[in-house]
């Protein structure tokens, strides 16, 4: 590989070179920003050629080959401690970048489409662009510090397109949530860096991971415990997920960028990355793996009561990394892996499937403001949907598809990785904590029935039944003339993902389903391809119990699909979840209120902050600091009133003030 790792920088130049050219002609140029065909063509070629380059370098790499490292210069050089802008080209950041590149080109091409009629189309491209950069640094980065730069540069362009109507207050402040609960965990991760610099002497993984005997157990755990809170944050687990179904402010586009491909899976890859420094406490393993078990479930809880689309595929995303979670505390990081890469298609597919709902159905809104002022109308509530599929054929076949391997239906691709999750946490209950993740797995096998559920009750809500308008327009009709498809540059990105959410599960196809028909039990392409640069626990279990285990999580599936049939075929929402909330009572509530999550924080966080800020901080700024500086400020004046006395503006009293001079340095040289 070290003959083609000169191809990394590349990577990462051009979608920099994107950003900067859209930005700066649309900053200088009027007649650039209208250039739209130009602007959404570039940038997403800046994306593209990336993911070509990528391309070419998988052709030529296998599973047995080494990892590469090309170093550009010496970023920082203090004492003791030096890094430089480095990168690492191996199988598991090759697998990132392709993933980044490829979903992330797919949804620029879309999303020429969807904005072109935003007034700030040259700046959302750029702002794209620099997250691709930025994303790009974190998968490519062969030591932490270079890899916390591109940490950082996701929290920040995810800031800059979550709040991109930005004259939203609410979008505006969803953006700067975002920002807050990234930070968190940010100050947590930046910690770990500094105790493992302390022990390791460098922040290269190459070193990292070649001195884990470095490390005691108690640091392992800490360290690690401190890397998780960072990646809670970046990846939306409890108790810092509720940044995520807010950032679905931003454009559509941004929900899939961040959602699907990008900025979420940076904590699942991380400790992919690290596995064999986690892999070392027991202990740590189990504390990340409760937390994604648990997140899985309450985001599949809060889902179910959801009717905003997006709001039910961004608590849809939290209980998928949640799955992720799991997988890597039992130690089956290439699943987790698995279920970023299939997660990256249908969830994508989806996101950009309610973009084009949500598209259609703005015509709608337009259409009853123009004829009735003032109407409050919500293009992204279910209830105001139904019977789209005679009016959106393709958005609903591709979205039905993306439904269908997001259930775990096979042999799509989500029912290949959730179902590899499902056995290696049933296989974790084999070993130590085995009652703890045998729980773990049947909270897991809970949640995938409801994501089935959940996700079958948005599908049909939307699509099937007749299209309905809120009842105080229920006697207007026509209104449903005004719904078309979206156009080329959207749906044809939805097929592309729809034809990866069937066919992208065989690269993970089970070892003991092929060998149980032919005798070969090495036929797991991605397992074969992350062996290097991954340290996965031993599967222990016997074919029957992996057949047991498939069959189990099959039906579970299906009587999720079959039971949100009988209860939303007929087009109605709100009765059926009416009959939900009743037999669910109270836990129902809970739900709907999101466990009120963000309550609790605004108790026990904010409003004390805001209190103290205005009774004790902004006393002593005003009082204090203000105080000083007018201290100061009047010492000076003083001292210059007095001065001025002595500047007359006549010649005798400056040559008397010489003279006094010349008299006073004699007497010291005489008299010392």
């Amino acid at each position: 590989m070290d003959a083609y790792v000169h191809l990394v920088p590349w990577i990462l130049l051009i979608p920099l070179a994107g950003f900067l050219f859209n930005g700066l002609l649309g900053l200088s140029s009027e007649s650039f920003r209208a250039m739209k065909p130009l602007i959404g063509g570039v940038a997403t070629l800046a994306v593209f050629i990336p993911f070509l380059i990528a391309m070419w370098l998988f052709f030529v790499m296998t599973g047995e080959s080494e990892a590469a490292t090309v170093s550009l210069f010496t970023w920082i050089e203090a004492g003791d401690f030096s890094t430089d802008i480095g990168y690492r080209l191996d199988q598991l950041s090759l697998l990132m970048t392709l993933v980044v590149t490829g979903v992330g080109a797919l949804i620029h091409f879309y999303a020429i489409g969807y904005m072109t009629g935003d007034e700030g189309f040259w700046k959302f491209f750029s702002f794209m662009n620099l997250f691709i950069f930025a994303m790009l640094n974190l998968v490519l980065a062969d030591n932490m510090l270079l890899l916390f730069l591109g940490w950082e540069g996701v929290g920040l362009c995810s800031y800059l397109l979550i709040g991109f109507w930005y004259a939203d207050m609410s979008k505006s402040d969803a953006a700067k949530k975002a920002f807050l609960y990234n930070r968190v965990g940010d100050f947590a991760f930046l910690i770990a860096m500094f105790m493992i610099f302390q022990i390791v002497g460098s922040l290269r993984f190459e070193d990292i991971l070649a001195g884990t005997a470095l490390f005691s157990t108690d640091q392992v755990f800490l360290i690690g415990l401190l890397i998780l809170i960072g990646a809670t944050g970046k990846s939306a687990q409890i108790p810092l997920f509720v940044w995520l179904p807010d950032a679905m402010a931003g454009p559509t586009p941004v929900s899939a960028l961040i959602h699907a491909a990008t900025m979420v899976t940076s904590g699942v890859y991380v400790i992919s990355r690290l596995s064999p420094f986690f892999m070392q406490s027991p202990e740590l393993m189990l504390f990340v793996a409760v937390i994604g078990g648990f997140t899985a479930i309450i985001a599949a809880t809060i889902a179910l009561t959801k009717y905003d689309i997006k709001a039910v595929l961004a608590y849809s995303t939290v209980s998928q990394l949640g799955f992720m979670f799991l997988a890597l505390g039992t130690g089956a990081y290439v699943a987790a892996m698995f279920h970023v890469v299939t997660h990256a298609f249908f969830k994508a597919c989806l996101f950009l499937g309610s973009g084009s709902v949500i598209h259609a159905m703005h015509n709608v809104e337009h259409k009853l403001h123009e004829d009735r002022k003032h109407v409050h109308f919500d293009p992204q509530d279910m209830r105001f949907m139904g019977g789209l599929r005679r009016y959106l054929p393709s958005t609903y076949k591709t979205f039905l598809i993306a439904t269908i391997a997001i259930a775990g239906i096979p042999p799509l691709a989500g029912f290949f990785s959730k179902d590899e999750i499902l056995v290696m946490t049933f296989n974790a209950g084999m070993g130590a904590y085995g009652a703890v993740y045998i729980g773990l797995w049947a909270l897991a096998l809970i949640t995938a029935f409801m994501t089935a559920f959940y996700m079958f009750r948005l599908t049909l809500g939307i699509f099937h039944g007749d299209f309905r308008l809120p009842k105080k327009f229920s006697k207007t009709q026509g209104y449903e003339q005004h719904l078309h498809e979206s156009p080329f540059t959207m749906t044809s990105v939805l097929w592309v993902l729809a034809g990866l959410s069937i066919i992208g599960g065989f690269i993970g196809i089970p070892n003991f389903v092929v060998a149980t028909f032919t005798g070969t039990a090495d036929v797991n392409l991605l397992s074969n391809w992350l062996d290097k640069v991954t340290l996965d626990t031993d599967l222990i279990l016997s074919k029957q119990v992996e057949w047991m285990l498939l069959f189990g999580s099959v039906l579970v599936a299906i009587a999720g699909v079959f039971v949100a049939f009988h209860l939303y075929d007929n087009n109605e929402l709100e009765a059926p979840d009416a009959r939900i909330a009743e037999r669910f009572g109270a836990l129902y509530q809970v739900w709907s209120d999101k466990y009120k999550v963000d309550e609790i924080y605004e108790g026990l966080i904010v409003r004390p902050t805001v209190r103290f800020s205005d009774r004790v901080l902004a006393a002593f700024d005003m009082k204090g600091i203000d105080g000083f500086v007018n201290v100061i400020a009047s010492t000076v004046r003083f001292a210059g009133s007095v001065v001025r006395y002595f500047q007359t503006g006549l010649v005798q009293t400056y040559a008397f003030g010489i003279v006094l001079g010349v008299i006073l340095v004699l007497f010291m040289l005489l008299f010392r």
